[in-house]
């Protein structure tokens, strides 16, 4: 791994270096998303079933779609009953976690004749896609749809690729009815977003859309954004670790790597105030990336984005990770709640050596879907009030608003709009003040 020492411009020279993987800049993709986005709103299920066939390589019609009741049960056939418990042992935490994030909707009255408040409303429909593909993640499955269950949307849709046999993977399939999804579809990439965004003869249009995708995924999301939600445009995978001269570098080199095979643009970036640690961390970096399955990957993603930056002290490591803003941060420090109090930009923090990244990803219960490319820094996980939304309550009495109507409608006409302070106005025409 490259090893830098730490200054203002290395920090934005890196900054600009990762900002390169923001499928922002991704704009020769976006008019091959524009026409299969445009082909599914025009044409439906016959756009949809055209480009299944033509990406997928699988025949699907209206008659095979959806994913039966048969096949879920084939699914839990085919997958390792162990898995099964595992699956349902994170579901606890995950829901556990995510109830405490709801919020009731709450009203205030005073004695003038006044009332406030704020009515929080689940979303009716919501979409989740579930890549499919080479890679297989049923623990994104719960972390898409517990949160919308524990909202209380009343229609979770899922949309996730088939494979060449017209299958959906088990272990999708498992971890879908086991979070509560409430109707499965057999289609993937651009035009599974457009489905979800406009809706076909087979799919219902949906009112936001979740989950993470490829580039074409991505885009498409971005593109419908406005005509539904959506959670967030997702980039490569990143893993930042704070570390002084205490953490064990072999700790340290394992979490790097746990990112860095995810994709070759994927970021794994070490900040520490010890020169022996980086020099420790780098062998055993080297020598993980030797037996690990995913190799060719892993050593992309550190020639592109892997960084070792040597800090003077803990309050410029801090400064640039807050700078970076990484998706996941490990603070693996003497005092690391200390310095978690420092931290102001990252989407999930892993607090002390035995919270390594991936009990994150799979089991503590915390959302794995975070923001990346700098956007914690506005951007917070997927959470529960993604499936909700607010309403405003306000209700006035004749005797509250007579004590300020002269007051909204001097503000009204101040604005030049005499509108709005007649219909103020209107309501006390005949009256003497």
């Amino acid at each position: 791994m490259r090893k830098v020492t730490l200054t203002k411009e290395s920090t934005k020279g890196i900054l600009e270096d990762l900002l390169k993987r923001s499928p922002n800049n991704y704009g020769k993709f976006e008019a091959a998303v524009a026409e299969i986005l445009a082909r599914i709103k025009d044409e439906g299920d016959s756009a949809l079933f055209a480009y299944t066939k033509q990406f997928d390589k699988v025949e699907i019609t209206a008659d095979n779609i959806q994913v039966t009741e048969e096949e879920i049960r084939e699914a839990y056939e085919l997958v390792d009953p162990s898995l099964i418990d595992v699956i349902r042992k994170a579901l606890v935490n995950i829901r556990s976690y995510h109830e405490k994030q709801k919020q009731n909707s709450w009203f205030t009255s005073e004695t003038n004749g006044t009332m406030l408040g704020q009515k929080v409303t689940p979303l009716e429909r919501v979409g989740v896609y579930v890549p499919g593909g080479k890679a297989v993640y049923p623990s994104s499955v719960l972390m898409n749809v517990l949160p919308a269950k524990v909202a209380g949307v009343d229609q979770i849709v899922m949309t996730t690729p088939p494979g060449k046999d017209g299958k959906v993977n088990p272990a999708t399939l498992v971890a879908a009815r086991e979070a509560g999804a409430d109707v499965i579809y057999k289609v993937g990439g651009a035009q599974a977003i457009a489905a979800l965004a406009y809706g076909t003869e087979s799919i219902p249009k949906v009112d936001k859309i979740v989950g993470p995708g490829n580039i074409f995924v991505a885009l498409a999301k971005k593109a419908v954004y406005g005509h539904v939600s959506i959670d967030s445009i997702a980039g490569p995978s990143e893993i930042l670790v704070l570390a002084d001269e205490t953490a064990n570098p072999r700790y340290v080199a394992a979490d790097l790597l746990s990112q860095a095979e995810h994709d070759e643009l994927a970021s794994a970036i070490l900040i520490t105030t010890s020169k022996e640690l980086a020099e420790k961390v780098d062998k055993e970096v080297q020598g993980f990336v030797e037996i690990l399955s995913r190799k060719e990957i892993i050593q992309k993603s550190l020639d592109n984005f892997g960084y070792i930056l040597i800090a003077g002290n803990m309050d410029e490591a801090v400064e640039a990770a807050n700078a970076i803003a990484s998706e996941h941060m490990e603070i693996v420090t003497r005092n690391p709640f200390e310095v978690m109090m420092k931290v102001r930009n990252a989407g999930a923090i892993f607090i002390g050596e035995y919270s390594s990244e991936p009990l994150g990803d799979y089991f503590a219960g915390p959302n794995h879907i975070l923001p990346t490319n700098g956007t914690a820094k506005f951007f917070s996980p997927l959470s529960v009030d993604d499936f909700v939304k607010k309403s405003s309550i306000i209700y006035y009495s004749k005797d509250a608003l007579k004590k300020i109507h002269k007051d909204i409608e001097q503000f009204a006409a101040s604005e030049q709009l005499t509108a709005h302070a007649n219909s103020i106005a209107v309501r006390f025409e005949n009256e003497e003040e």
